[in-house]
C-alpha cells in the first residue's frame, strides 16, 4: 500500500505540473500574440505640467510613479476600473527628477533628482491621506554632491537601495537600525560620472553600473563597499565590452551609455548608448549579443525614403525589458529621437551567443575591405540610421571583432507623442507599454481597446502619423518667435509643450547627425583600473 500511495501521489503531482506547464505555455503564447500584432491602442495619462523624465513600476504592476521637470512625483494605481488621474502627489524637489525606484514590498518610494538629493516617501501612511493632499518626504538624502542619475532598491530589503550620481559615487544606502556601514564604507568611488546602476533581481549581492565613459561593469557588493581591506577592484565582478569598431576606422569608438537595465531574470542586460543602438548582453558573456536597429519596418518593407528612423542622439533614455508577465521578458522596448518607440522581439541569448560572429583584426580592418568577409557584411548588414555599417565589438585595437546578431526589424513602432520619446516602461503583468518624454502627458499603449483598468471606450487608436521635424532654419526661428512672446514664460505656464517641443525640435536638427566615432574617440591609455578609493573628498574611512 504505501508503495501504491507512492505512485499515486507522484503522478497527481506529475500531472499538476504539466497542467501548471501548459496554461503558463498557453498564456505566453496567447501575451506573445499579443505584442507581436502591436498596440495600436493608447490613451493620454495627464497630471504633470512640464517634462516627464522618470516612470517605474512597482513590482506588482500596480502602482506606477512617473517624475519629471515639474518638479513633482505623480502616483498611479493601476488596480482603478478608469485610470484617469493620478492618486498621490508627492512633493519636495526643487528640480529636475530623473531617477525613481520602488522598494521591494512597495512601503518607500525612492526619487532623486539635479538637486543632488534623494527623497524617501513612505507609501503607506501617504495612502492612508486624502488623494488630493500634497505629501513631503519623510526622509531627504543629502549625500551626493551632483545630480542623481540612478536608483534601484534591493530586490528583499525595503531599506536598501543604490544611488548613483555625477559625482562619481554609487552609495548603498541603508535605513535599518541594525545598519552597521559607516558613510565611507557604504560609497563606491569612481573617476567618472555614474549614470545608471540597478541590482539584479535574484542575485542581491550582484549589481550593474553604466558611466559617462561608456563603461559597463557588473560588480559585487561584498567587494565594493564595507571595510577598505575587503574591497577589491571597485567590486567588479565582469566588465562588458561597449567599445565599438568599423572597418574603415583603425582606433574605436565608446558610445556613452546613459543607462543599463537588467530583464526579470537577470539572464540579459541592454545597455542604452548615445549615437548608437540598444545593445543587449547575456549576463555571465563580456561581448554583446545583440544589437537592436530599425532598418525595416516592423512588416518587413523598406524604411521610406527621407522618413527618419530610431536614433538616439538628444536626450538622456532608458528603455526596458518585459512581456506582459511572460517569465523571461521576451522584449525590449526603448524611445527614440523620431517621437516613437520601438520594441524588438530577442531570441533567446543562447542561440544569439551561436549566431554573432568574430573576426581576427586584420581581416576587419580597411586595407581588408573587400575580402569576401567583408562582402558577407555587406549583404548581411543594413544600418540606414547608423552612419556606418558594420558595428564590431572590440576590448582593444588588436582585439579580436565579434559582431553580435543585428535584430533590424523591430515588433511594432508606437506613435503618439510629438516629440523625443525618453523613457519606455513595460508592464510587468499586462501588455502594455508606457512612454513619456518632451511632452507633458504619459501614453499609455494598449493591444485591445479594453484593459483591466481602463474601460472599453477610452482607449482609442493611436493615429500613425508622425510629427515631421522642421527644418533647422525653421526650428531656430520658431524657438526665437516663442522666447518673444510678450508675457514671460516664467509667469505664465504655457498651456501646452509647444515652447520644449521647439527648442528640442532645434536641438535635433543640431546634434542628430552626429557621427559616433567622432565625437566619442576611445583611447584605452587615457585612463586606467586604479582603484580611486583613497580619493574620496570629505569621507573617512572607518
Amino acid at each position: 500500500m504505501p508503495v501504491k500511495r507512492r505512485r499515486v501521489s507522484q503522478g497527481l503531482g506529475s500531472s499538476t505540473a504539466r497542467n501548471a506547464s501548459s496554461l503558463n505555455h498557453t498564456r505566453s503564447t496567447s501575451i506573445e500574440a499579443l505584442l507581436d500584432g502591436g498596440l495600436p491602442y493608447s490613451r493620454k495619462l495627464r497630471g504633470h505640467t512640464a517634462c516627464v523624465n522618470a516612470l517605474a513600476f512597482s513590482q506588482s504592476g500596480r502602482w506606477l510613479a512617473s517624475g519629471g521637470d515639474d518638479p513633482h512625483i505623480r502616483l498611479w494605481d493601476f488596480h482603478q476600473d478608469d485610470l484617469r488621474e493620478p492618486s498621490q502627489h508627492f512633493a519636495g524637489h526643487r528640480t529636475n527628477i530623473f531617477a525613481l525606484a520602488f522598494s521591494a514590498s512597495s512601503k518607500f518610494l525612492y526619487s532623486g533628482a539635479t538637486d543632488n538629493s534623494i527623497h524617501t516617501y513612505d507609501l503607506e501612511y501617504s495612502r492612508s491621506l486624502d488623494s488630493r493632499a500634497v505629501s513631503d518626504p519623510d526622509t531627504i538624502h543629502l549625500l551626493h554632491k551632483d545630480s542623481i542619475r540612478g536608483l534601484s532598491c534591493h530586490p528583499q530589503h525595503d531599506e536598501i537601495f543604490l544611488s548613483a550620481s555625477d559625482d562619481g559615487c554609487i552609495i548603498m544606502h541603508d535605513m535599518r537600525a541594525q545598519s552597521t556601514l559607516t558613510r565611507a564604507q557604504g560609497t563606491l568611488q569612481h573617476d567618472t560620472e555614474f549614470t545608471s546602476v540597478q541590482f539584479h533581481p535574484e542575485m542581491p549581492h550582484i549589481f550593474v553600473t553604466s558611466d559617462n565613459r561608456g563603461e559597463v561593469c557588473l560588480r559585487d557588493t561584498r567587494t565594493a563597499f564595507g571595510p577598505r581591506s575587503q574591497r577589491r577592484d571597485k567590486g567588479v565582478a565582469q566588465k562588458y565590452v561597449t567599445t565599438i569598431s568599423k572597418p574603415s576606422t583603425r582606433y574605436l569608438s565608446n558610445p556613452e551609455v546613459s543607462s543599463v537595465t537588467f530583464d526579470r531574470t537577470g539572464t540579459k542586460l541592454a545597455a542604452t548608448m548615445t549615437h548608437f543602438s540598444p545593445t543587449i548582453y547575456s549576463l555571465s558573456d563580456p561581448y554583446p549579443i545583440a544589437v537592436c536597429t530599425a532598418s525595416t519596418q516592423p512588416d518587413g518593407s523598406p524604411i521610406p525614403q527621407g522618413e527618419r528612423s530610431y536614433a538616439n542622439s538628444c536626450t538622456i533614455k532608458h528603455g526596458s525589458f518585459g512581456g506582459g508577465g511572460v517569465l523571461d521578458d521576451p522584449y525590449y522596448c526603448a524611445g527614440s529621437d523620431d517621437f516613437r518607440t520601438y520594441i524588438w522581439k530577442i531570441p533567446s541569448p543562447a542561440i544569439l551567443a551561436q549566431q554573432r560572429e568574430e573576426y581576427i583584426s586584420d581581416d576587419w580592418s580597411s586595407e581588408n575591405s573587400n575580402t569576401i568577409g567583408a562582402w558577407l557584411f555587406a549583404t548581411l548588414f543594413s544600418f540606414r540610421s547608423l552612419s556606418y555599417r558594420f558595428p564590431g565589438f572590440a576590448a582593444s585595437s588588436t582585439d579580436a571583432r565579434r559582431v553580435p546578431v543585428t535584430l533590424s526589424r523591430p515588433v511594432t513602432r508606437l506613435t503618439g507623442h510629438s516629440s523625443i520619446v525618453n523613457t519606455a516602461l513595460m508592464h510587468p503583468t499586462f501588455p502594455a507599454v508606457l512612454t513619456a518624454g518632451i511632452e507633458r502627458d504619459i501614453l499609455l499603449h494598449s493591444p485591445t481597446p479594453a484593459a483591466p483598468f481602463l474601460p472599453s471606450t477610452s482607449l482609442t487608436l493611436t493615429p500613425t502619423a508622425v510629427r515631421p521635424l522642421p527644418p533647422a532654419e525653421m526650428a531656430w526661428s520658431r524657438r526665437v518667435m516663442r522666447m518673444m512672446i510678450p508675457q514671460t514664460l516664467d509667469e505664465v505656464e504655457p498651456e501646452d509643450d509647444s515652447t520644449t517641443i521647439a527648442m528640442f525640435d532645434q536641438i535635433i536638427c543640431e546634434e542628430s547627425d552626429a557621427d559616433v566615432f567622432a565625437v566619442r574617440r576611445w583611447n584605452g591609455d587615457a585612463h586606467g583600473d586604479e582603484d580611486t578609493d583613497d580619493a574620496m573628498t570629505g569621507i573617512d574611512e572607518a
